[in-house]
Parts: structure tokens; C-alpha cells; sequence
């Protein structure tokens, strides 16, 4: 827009400069051919005083030539000749025949010649009129005109990087605003239900920035409404719990009574995990973080003695250093725990295992392999495995790995955790 305004002022500028200097050009020849008109006029001077008189003129713009009364022409005449002088009018002579004053000067004519201009001044000899030109070529006649085209395209470019300066401040102000409210919305929908978009900025841009924190604070209260449903289901579940308890110890078969005891207790200890997991957003935060290095040290170790019994070999390749995930510990635990109990599960005893634990730029790598007959293919998918499993543990570890913005891979002899680092 400035360079559409820019250009619609400078065209008619350029021209009325052109007009201008063009304009200078022609007073500055006239009077330069009125003052050897004046000279030529003067009684006193002869053919050979003005002739030097005009060599001593050519430092100045212009080219001078003279056309006398008797047709001869002095100086260096113009392309075309000087044109022979106009009679003088009656009115410009005083009448009283002493010839005394100033020589009388007739009206100044212009021509066009060859992209220059000339100017024509008749005057008044003693002997008849005579003409002087003056010749301005192209280039005199527009002398002057370059440096303030210079200034004027100075002063346009001038404004144009100054509407440049403008609009990248303004184009800041507005997109910085959007760049923090599009980060917010990133951070939302990885979890982070404690971000919120600025409400400044242009009116706009903040009614955006609110309407958001606004669908933000309604998230947030439909997962604490849901997350407390969930925990109070589970503590109304343990009422018929411990009553099934109750029940399994009343029996006789006391094989049996243990095998169900262990199951009510590994029920109980779900519904402790879905109430602690229903009530970690007030303890931890929307988005919570533990370190997977420790995590997994914790659940080999919880594992090592079944592995010895079955005459099993764990072995751990770990960093030193902390691998932070977004995930709970709990959650990461579970995961770990499903991966390692199909090992146990689907392979004959002494099979040994390997877990590693790697990482890259933005993403923490955890590797259960085993030396086993292998993964089935589709075992990933909840009923479809063939050793009489239902393929729950690695759908809930697929599940989770998907929770934390990674992913599950199964190859034929190892399973792969990949969680989004934090």
C-alpha cells in the first residue's frame, strides 16, 4: 500500500521536477541572451568585439550565436541556423531619432531543436535588427535535474523502509499474541492443562486467547468430574469386595479359598491403582513426570526373584543419568510390569531377558527382549493371541505408551516402549 502511494506521488513529482528544471533552464538562457543582445545592440561594438565577446561566454551553459543586420553570423549557430532577425516594432523606438538608452529587445521566441531548445532574442542595431540564440542541448537544458530525482527517490525509499519498520512492528503485535495462543493450544493437547493463552493484544486476538482458556477451564473440570466418578465407583466397589472376601474364607476347600483370596486381592489392588490414578491430578498435576531410570531399576528388582526361581537371567543396560518422561511412575510401572510378565508367562523357564533403556532428542526408548519362540503375530490386540492369552498386557502397554505421546513396537523377540521425553 505505502509503494502504491509512494508511486502515485512520485510520477507526478518526477514530472513536475522535469517541468521545473526545464523551466530554470529557459530564465537562465534568456537572460544570458538578453545580456549579449544588449552587448550586440550597443553602437559602439563591432563585428569583432562581439565575436570575442562570445568566445569569452563559453564556460557558460549554452551556445551563443549571433545573426546580424547584414546576414553574416558570429559564433557557432545551432543545428538549423539562426533564423533571420524580426523587424522591430514601431512602438519600441522613442521617435526622437537621437538613439540614446538602452538597445530596444523584441519578444523571446523558443524552438525545439534536436532534444535541446534554443531561444531567439531580436535587438536593435544601429545598422538594423539583429538575432541572438542561445542552444541548449538535452543534456543542459535538464542539468540539475539527476540530484533531485536522487532526493526524491532517497526520501521514497526513505518511507518505504519506514512503512517496512512500521509494519513489522505492527505484524509483530499481532502475531505474537497468535504464536502464544497456538503454543497453548500444542501444550493442551499434550496434556498440560495448566497452560493458558494471553488475553492481550489486539481485541481480536484476545477474545481468541479467552475463548480458549476458557474451553481449557472447562476441560479441566470435566476430567476432575470424571476422574472423581471413577474414584468414588471404586471405593462403592469395595463394599461387594470385601464382602466376596468374607466369603472366600468362609469356604472349605482352603486350596480353592487361597486361589480366590489371591484374585480378590489382586482385584483390590486394581481398585486401589484406579483411585490413585483418579486422584493424581490434585497431588501431581495435569501432567505428571518421573524418571523412567529409576522406574524401571525399581520393577527389575520387584521381578528378580520369581526370575531366579525360574532360573532366569535379568540383565539391565541403563544410563546413568535420569531419563524424565511425562507419565507417572505408577502408570510406567504397570506398563513394565505387563511387558515383563509375558515374558514370564510365554517362554520356558530359564529363557533369559534383556531391558534397555535408550535415548534421542525428544524421546525415551525401552526395550524387553527375550530369547524366547517369539511374539505372535497380532499378539498386540486384545483377544487375538494363540497361547491362551488375551493379549491384554501388551494392549495396555500400547495404550500407554499412546497416553504419553509415543508409541508400542513389537518385533519377534522384543518389545519396544517409546514415551514422549520431558
Amino acid at each position: 500500500m505505502t509503494t502504491l502511494v509512494v508511486l502515485a506521488f512520485a510520477v507526478p513529482l518526477v514530472i513536475l521536477l522535469r517541468s521545473t528544471t526545464a523551466s530554470e533552464a529557459k530564465d537562465k538562457a534568456l537572460y544570458r541572451a538578453e545580456t549579449v543582445a544588449y552587448y550586440v545592440g550597443d553602437r559602439d561594438h563591432t563585428a569583432d568585439d562581439i565575436t570575442a565577446y562570445i568566445d569569452g561566454l563559453k564556460d557558460g551553459p549554452g551556445n551563443i550565436s549571433v545573426r546580424m543586420p547584414d546576414g553574416t553570423t558570429l559564433g557557432n549557430p545551432p543545428p538549423g541556423g539562426v533564423p533571420a532577425p524580426k523587424s522591430m516594432p514601431a512602438e519600441y523606438r522613442d521617435g526622437d531619432g537621437d538613439d540614446k538608452g538602452p538597445p530596444k529587445l523584441g519578444d523571446a521566441d523558443y524552438r525545439d531543436v534536436n532534444g535541446g531548445m534554443a531561444v531567439d532574442v531580436a535587438v536593435d542595431t544601429p545598422t538594423g535588427p539583429a538575432s541572438v540564440c542561445l542552444y541548449l542541448t538535452a543534456e543542459e537544458l535538464y542539468d540539475g535535474l539527476v540530484p533531485r530525482l536522487l532526493i526524491l527517490i532517497g526520501g521514497s525509499l526513505l518511507v518505504l523502509l519506514l512503512s517496512i519498520v512500521g509494519a513489522e512492528l505492527v505484524s509483530r503485535r499481532l502475531a505474537r499474541p497468535l504464536e502464544e495462543t497456538a503454543s497453548t493450544a500444542e501444550r493442551l493437547a499434550l496434556g498440560d492443562m495448566e497452560a493458558r493463552a494471553p488475553t492481550t493484544g489486539p481485541a481480536e486476538v484476545a477474545k481468541v486467547g479467552s475463548a480458549l482458556n476458557g474451553l481449557a477451564d472447562r476441560i479441566d473440570e470435566v476430567i476432575a468430574v470424571e476422574r472423581e466418578a471413577v474414584a468414588d465407583l471404586s471405593h462403592r466397589l469395595r463394599t461387594p469386595l470385601t464382602a466376596l472376601r468374607l466369603q472366600v474364607e468362609a469356604l472349605g476347600d482352603r486350596e480353592s479359598a487361597e486361589e480366590l483370596n489371591t484374585q480378590v486381592t489382586n482385584l483390590e489392588r486394581t481398585l486401589t491403582a484406579v483411585i490413585s490414578a483418579a486422584r493424581r491430578p490434585q497431588r501431581e498435576g495435569r501432567v505428571p513426570h518421573c524418571d523412567a531410570v529409576e522406574v524401571t531399576r525399581a520393577r527389575a528388582a520387584f521381578w528378580e526373584p520369581l526370575f531366579e526361581d525360574q532360573g532366569r537371567e535379568l540383565t539391565l543396560d541403563l544410563p546413568t543419568t535420569a531419563a524424565t518422561v511425562r507419565s507417572s511412575s505408577e502408570d510406567l510401572a504397570a506398563a513394565l510390569d505387563a511387558l515383563v510378565e509375558n515374558v514370564v508367562a510365554h517362554t520356558p523357564d530359564g529363557t533369559p531377558a534383556h531391558i534397555t533403556l535408550t535415548r534421542d532428542t525428544s524421546h525415551i526408548h525401552i526395550t524387553v527382549a527375550d530369547e524366547g519362540p517369539g511374539i505372535p503375530l497380532g499378539a498386540g490386540e486384545r483377544g487375538r493371541s494363540d497361547r491362551g492369552s488375551t493379549g491384554l498386557g501388551l494392549d495396555i502397554a500400547r495404550r500407554y505408551a499412546e497416553s504419553t505421546g509415543g508409541h508400542l513396537t513389537i518385533h519377534r523377540n522384543q518389545v519396544q516402549l517409546t514415551l514422549a521425553s520431558s
